[in-house]
C-alpha cells in the first residue's frame, strides 16, 4: 500500500480552472456556460473538502467570506416593509412579498439576478478555498492548466486577427466571441496581461529563460493586436514591474518597487480615462457613467439596490440627455458599482479585502510565485477601476487562483523549512541537509 498523497483534487481542480478560461468569457446575465462552470466548482469544492488536509485557511478570508455571502442572502430575505421607509426612492422599492402584501419586502429589486450572483459568488469562493487546502505543490501545479486556457484563447485570438474582414464568431457558445474566447477585447487583454507576471515567473525561477521571453513577446503582440490601447499600456507597465519586482531580494528594493508600482497605477489609470472617455466617446463615456452612479449610492447607501440589479437602478437616474438606443449595462468601474449594488456594506467588504491585500505584501515578497500573483490581483483590481473584467467567469475564477496563492499558508511554512536546510553537493548533485545547531 502506497503512502503517496492523492494527486486527484489538483487534476480536478485545474480542469475546473481550465473550462473556466475556455467557456466563461460571456459578460451577459443567465449564460449556461457560467452556470456550468459555478456548478462543477462547487462540486470540485465538495469532493476537495470530504479529504484531510494539512493546509489551515486564515481566519480573516474566511470571515470575509461568510460576510459576502451572509449580504448576498440577506438582499433575497424578505424583511418588514418599514425598514426601507426613507432608506431609498419610491421607484426603487422592491416588489413586496407576497405578491398583494405590504408588510414585507426584500432589499434587491431583482431577487432573480440576485440569485444569480450569490451563485456567482459560492461558486468562486468555494474554488477559491479548495486551492488553500491544496499542498504548496499543487498550487504550483495548476499553473499548466492556467497556462493551457491563456494558450487557448491566444491561439483563438491569433486565428481571428489573421483575418481581414469580421473576427465575431456566434453560434460556438452563448455568447458572441469577439476577441480570443471572450466577448469582451478588453477583457481578453486582462487576460494577457495577468499572465505576464507568471510567465516571467517561469522564465527567471524555473529555468525557462527562452520559452518565457517568446510567451512574453507572443502576449505583447496579442495585447497590440487586440486594440486595446490601454491593455497595451498596462502590458508593458506589468512586464518591467515584473522583471523588477520578481528579482528584488531586499526590503529596500521591495519599498522602491511598490513606490514605482503606485506610480505607474496611477498612470495607467489616467491613461486608460483619456483613451476611452476623450478618444473614444467624449460626451457619452466613463466618467458620465460614474457620476450618475454616485448620485445612486447616495440614495441608496443604506441597503444598496441588490446585486445584479445596476441596470435597473441605473435607470432612474440617468439624465434624459444620455438616454440612447444603446444602454449603460454595467457602470464600467466595479467598485462603484459594487457600493451601489451592496450599499454600506459592500463598501466596508472592500475595505477589508484592501487591508488583508495589503498586510499580505509584506510576506509574498518573500516567496516569488506570490510576488506573481499580487502584481497580477493588483492590476486586476486597477482595471476595474475603469472595466468590469470580475463579471466573466473566466477572469473571476482566475482571480480566485490568484488570491489563493497570496494568501496560503503553506508558502511560508515551506519558506521556514527551507531556511532550517542547508545545500550541499552529493555525487555531482545538490541536496538539502538539516543545519546542525549546538546547544
Amino acid at each position: 500500500m502506497s503512502d503517496r498523497p492523492s494527486e486527484w483534487d489538483k487534476y480536478l481542480l485545474g480542469s475546473v480552472l481550465f473550462l473556466s478560461l475556455l467557456i466563461g468569457g460571456g459578460t451577459a446575465s443567465g449564460l449556461y456556460t457560467d452556470t456550468l462552470i459555478e456548478v462543477a466548482a462547487i462540486i470540485s469544492a465538495a469532493a476537495v473538502f470530504s479529504q484531510t488536509s494539512g493546509q489551515r485557511i486564515p481566519r480573516s478570508v474566511l470571515w470575509l467570506l461568510i460576510f459576502a455571502v451572509a449580504l448576498v442572502i440577506l438582499q433575497i430575505v424578505p424583511l418588514p416593509a418599514a425598514i426601507f421607509n426613507g432608506l431609498r426612492p419610491e421607484l426603487l422599492l422592491a416588489d413586496p412579498w407576497p405578491v398583494g402584501e405590504t408588510r414585507f419586502r426584500f432589499v434587491s429589486v431583482g431577487v432573480g439576478r440576485t440569485i444569480e450572483c450569490l451563485l456567482y459568488l459560492v461558486g468562486s469562493a468555494a474554488f477559491f478555498l479548495s486551492v488553500l487546502r491544496l499542498r504548496t505543490e499543487q498550487v504550483h501545479a495548476l499553473l499548466p492548466f492556467f497556462f493551457m486556457g491563456v494558450v487557448c484563447n491566444g491561439l483563438a485570438g491569433a486565428i481571428q486577427y489573421s483575418l481581414s474582414d469580421d473576427i465575431a464568431i456566434e453560434g460556438l457558445l452563448p455568447f458572441t466571441i469577439n476577441a480570443g474566447l471572450f466577448a469582451n477585447q478588453n477583457h481578453f487583454a486582462a487576460l494577457l496581461f495577468v499572465s505576464i507576471p507568471f510567465v516571467v515567473y517561469y522564465g527567471l525561477f524555473r529555468g525557462y529563460l527562452l520559452s518565457g521571453s517568446l510567451g512574453l513577446v507572443t502576449l505583447l503582440l496579442l495585447l497590440l493586436a487586440a486594440g486595446s490601447r490601454a491593455g497595451v499600456l498596462i502590458g508593458l507597465a506589468i512586464t518591467v514591474l515584473s522583471i523588477v519586482f520578481l528579482s528584488a531580494r531586499s526590503r529596500a528594493s521591495g519599498l522602491s518597487i511598490l513606490a514605482i508600482f503606485i506610480g505607474l497605477s496611477v498612470y495607467t489609470i489616467g491613461a486608460w480615462t483619456k483613451i476611452d472617455a476623450e478618444a473614444v466617446d467624449p460626451d457619452f463615456g466613463r466618467g458620465e457613467f460614474a457620476r450618475t452612479t454616485i448620485d445612486g449610492i447616495k440614495e441608496n447607501l443604506a441597503t444598496g439596490v441588490g446585486f445584479g440589479n445596476f441596470q435597473r437602478a441605473y435607470q432612474i437616474y440617468e439624465k434624459e440627455e444620455m438616454i440612447f438606443a444603446q444602454y449603460v449595462n454595467h457602470a464600467h468601474n466595479d467598485y462603484l458599482e459594487l457600493a451601489l449594488e451592496g450599499g454600506v456594506i459592500a463598501v466596508l467588504l472592500m475595505v477589508f479585502y484592501f487591508l488583508l491585500l495589503f498586510t499580505a505584501l509584506a510576506r509574498v515578497r518573500r516567496d516569488p510565485l506570490q510576488k506573481a500573483a499580487f502584481l497580477s490581483v493588483s492590476f486586476l483590481l486597477i482595471h476595474s477601476l475603469v472595466d468590469y473584467p470580475l463579471r466573466t467567469e473566466a477572469l473571476a475564477m482566475t482571480f480566485a487562483y490568484m488570491n489563493a496563492i497570496i494568501f496560503h499558508k503553506g508558502f511560508a511554512a515551506r519558506l521556514a523549512k527551507k531556511n532550517e536546510l542547508i545545500e550541499v553537493d552529493h555525487n555531482g548533485g545538490k541536496l538539502f541537509v538539516p543545519i546542525e545547531i549546538s546547544s
